[in-house]
């Protein structure tokens, strides 16, 4: 879906207020422990039309976008952590969706591995094979997301391999990568865990961080 203009709201008593925050910025706070960074910012439209499929119900109220990157820790932490709560508690009931779009900015290995999710998708195993990619992380370019493991992981969920093979080693999905990075670089994100909330009339909240269940509840139950 696509968002309209809106103000972000605060999460915690004690924010961090940005007026201007260069990629470079956001970009090193990726690699400290962002599980108690907040912020606020105003931000415009934001196209997530090259994005994941909707994880949910197309019909629910409110939507999560998710920027993330399958090298960051921070998001893998959400990812195990908070993911699975919101999944069952909002995402199964029909009152949220969830997409995903990606910021593969942190090393070479982010980005084919961002454009493999949609050689999976090709086979409608978009999803399963997000959630591959984040079982096995180990860091950054140390090879688990090279182009002989992403291979692998799609022979484990049983992905046709010849068509997968030509997919990924064409690199078909690359450009769309591209777009999506450069989206939520627009918004203001480089590779630091982040999640715009938006609700049915499309007020819109910002969370910074793989924050727990408690802070999404905070925000969300109130546009329900």
């Amino acid at each position: 879906m696509t968002s309209k203009k809106g103000k972000t709201s605060f999460i915690f008593p004690v924010i961090i207020a940005i007026v201007a925050v260069s990629s470079i910025a956001f970009l090193a706070m990726s690699f400290t422990d962002d599980s108690s960074m907040d912020t606020s910012k105003q931000y415009g439209t934001v196209d997530t039309s090259l994005g994941s499929p909707i994880l949910g119900s197309s019909d629910a109220p409110v939507t999560i976008i998710e920027f993330g990157d399958y090298q960051c820790p921070h998001c893998k932490k959400w990812f195990f952590d908070t993911k699975p709560i919101i999944v069952e508690n909002l995402i199964d009931t029909g009152k949220v969706n969830l997409q995903f779009l990606d910021i593969a900015v942190l090393g070479k290995d982010s980005l084919s591995a961002s454009a493999a999710t949609y050689c999976a998708e090709d086979q409608e195993k978009y999803w399963e094979y997000h959630s591959t990619l984040y079982s096995n992380q180990l860091g950054v370019d140390n090879g688990w997301a090279n182009t002989a493991n992403l291979k692998k992981y799609a022979s484990n969920l049983g992905l046709d391999m010849d068509l997968f093979a030509n997919c990924l080693d064409s690199g078909n999905y690359l450009q769309r990568v591209l777009k999506n990075t450069d989206v939520s670089r627009n918004v203001g994100f480089s590779g630091v865990t982040a999640f715009m909330i938006i609700g049915p009339n499309n007020q819109q909240d910002l969370i910074i961080g793989a924050q727990p269940y408690e802070v999404f509840k905070k925000v969300i139950e109130p546009m329900l």
